[in-house]
């Protein structure tokens, strides 16, 4: 809002004055204020003619001040502004705000020279004007979508251009071309066939949903792709030449870390492809949220922690006070999981922390590892650290710190340091829908070793002690559904193996493996083993797939990544 200044100080320069008629009310009642009480013939006839057009007047007021503000944008723009031709400043003159005013209503139309009704119908305007505007929502400036001072951090990047090809700047390594060793317009190039790719997928799911059947297999189309995918993945040359090799190391060591390392000839053209959609898709989804306010640059999220002996490149924001993800570097116990600013801080606790495994009971160990069981009722502090951490590493994780409801099974590997940390999966103490894994999460360290079969493993086996049948809770991660699924396969594979009757069961096969009879049959849809004929659903053995299951468990040889059920001492817990 405009403070009312003095008549006196008042001044124009560089605007045409405009006279503005004083209001009907005015004029009536200054008439009408005499000294003895009584009215002239003038005063009269005003107040008729004034009673006569009250109907009318405040339609004929705003009128004015609409016309008044129309010719005096238009003498603005006609007449040069003596101040700013003298002190040559091209900027707009600024309201208290400091930011730049948005309509004329906000310009000074008084002058020393004008008459008082003047300056009082210019202050209503102003005042009026002041009122439209304060109910008018604020409009979001041009820097709080695009901070055009900001560049890209890859060098001798223009931050120009996108990976996505759908926009025409960036100012994060995760949609610069350059440091994903493309250019501009091959980006633009790449989204146009990404998008007929995807138009075509579409029509195709339509055609297919519409003459879906109770279970489709899949279609002559469908087969000969997927024989092409093969071909072509099996064509590719399983090594690098010595030319390929050089121009690897030699891109390695001019651009280190400031590049993407060269991809090609790596793997097949077709995986390649699917990573580059893979990489164009997750960039987009950031830009999105950037767009929206959600991601800001320089924002507040932990970019690696130090933890143990490791560095982690993080992959999700992680609720962290405010004053730890501002630093984008944290250094967390391993033991207790406490975080911490500076190595030095850390340096210190590791001196003086006594913790050397988790808290809880240890209810598993065969060889080096070890479960631990952990309440998270009793041992509150800890397992909020622990969510914490795995938000970094997990993308739908909701639950930080309403821990209580829930057990944690901690799994470790020790040496003569300790227990370190290498995943976990939590568990309601009562869960209605026998629920055995409400959160499952391998350390980035750890994965692809086995160790994520082994928590699903151990998860179910807990259910086979309480004599339930258990499933994850929904919806799965990208990696928890892959990983499940391939746990759910190899369970069925190995109970096919081993099966010698000539009719089998899905609620034998769930009692025995204490797997949900809907994740069983999702498992053998998937594996084109289950089949509907003549109104009976059969169960197709299907040799090539156990003899494939045969020669992986032949070429893993006795490996200690498996669960021991004699090592496991535990009983259910009862109640809370």
């Amino acid at each position: 809002m405009w403070r009312e200044r003095p008549r006196e100080t008042l001044s124009l320069q560089g605007v045409v004055l405009i006279k503005v008629k004083m209001p009907r009310r005015r004029q009536r009642l200054m008439a009408g204020s005499g000294s003895d009480g009584t009215e002239d013939s003038d005063s009269s006839a005003e107040r008729e003619q004034t009673n006569s057009s009250e109907s009318d007047g405040n339609m004929h007021k705003r009128q004015r001040l609409t016309r008044a503000s129309t010719r005096l944008s238009q003498s603005s723009q006609d007449t040069p502004d003596l101040k700013r031709t003298a002190d040559h400043d091209e900027s707009p003159p600024l309201t208290p705000t400091g930011n730049a005013p948005s309509s004329e209503s906000e310009l000074d139309i008084s002058s020393p020279n004008a008459s008082h009704d003047e300056s009082q119908a210019k202050d209503q305007a102003n005042r009026d004007s002041d009122k439209d505007l304060s109910h008018r929502p604020k409009r979001r400036r041009c820097h709080e979508t695009y901070n055009f001072n900001m560049k890209c951090p890859t060098p001798g990047c223009n931050s120009l251009g996108h990976l996505t090809g759908k926009h025409e700047r960036h100012f994060a390594v995760s949609g610069c071309p350059l440091y994903h060793n493309l250019s501009a317009d091959e980006c633009k190039v790449k989204a146009i066939s990404r998008e007929k790719q995807e138009e075509e997928m579409k029509g195709q799911e339509e055609s297919n949903s519409r003459h879906a059947t109770r279970h489709q297999t899949p279609t002559s189309k469908q087969s000969r792709y997927k024989e092409q995918v093969a071909e072509m993945r099996k064509g590719r040359n399983s090594s690098l030449q010595k030319e390929q090799k050089e121009k690897h190391m030699e891109h390695r060591q001019t651009h280190a870390n400031t590049r993407e390392p060269l991809l090609e000839n790596i793997t097949s053209d077709y995986d390649l492809e699917l990573f580059r959609k893979a990489q164009a898709r997750a960039s987009e989804d950031l830009e999105k949220l950037r767009i929206q306010g959600q991601i800001t640059e320089g924002s507040n999220m932990i970019k690696t922690i130090l933890f143990g002996r490791y560095e982690l490149d993080t992959w999700y924001h992680s609720p962290y006070p405010e004053e730890y993800a501002r630093l984008g570097r944290l250094y967390v116990c391993e033991f207790c999981l406490k975080y911490m600013k500076s190595q030095t801080i850390l340096r210190r606790h590791m001196a003086k922390c006594v913790w050397k495994h988790p808290p809880g009971d240890e209810v598993y160990r065969k060889g080096a590892i070890s479960v631990f069981e952990v309440d998270g009722k009793k041992n509150k502090i800890y397992c909020q650290n622990l969510c914490l951490l795995a938000k970094l590493f997990l993308d739908h994780k909701t639950l930080y710190y309403d821990v209580e409801p829930f057990l944690f099974y901690v799994m470790t590997e020790a040496d003569n340091t300790g227990c370190h940390l290498v995943g976990y999966f939590s568990k309601e103490k009562n869960s209605f829908l026998n629920y055995n894994v409400s959160c499952i999460l391998t350390m980035p360290q750890y994965m692809r070793q086995g160790f994520g079969k082994m928590l699903i493993d151990f998860s179910y086996l807990l259910s086979k002690v309480e004599e339930k049948v258990g499933s994850p809770e929904r919806p799965l991660s990208d990696l928890g559904l892959i990983s499940y699924r391939s746990y759910w396969k190899e369970v069925l594979l190995r109970y096919m193996c081993n099966f010698q009757g000539k009719e089998i069961s899905i609620k034998e096969i769930s009692q025995e493996t204490a797997v949900n009879p809907v994740d069983i049959v999702s498992t053998l849809q998937a594996l084109q083993m289950l089949k509907y004929w003549k109104g009976k659903h059969l169960v197709l053995k299907r040799q090539d797939l156990i003899d494939e299951w045969k020669a992986k468990e032949i070429k893993r040889g006795n490996s200690n990544k498996a669960i021991d059920p004699s090592s496991l001492k535990w009983t259910p817990p009862k109640g809370t």
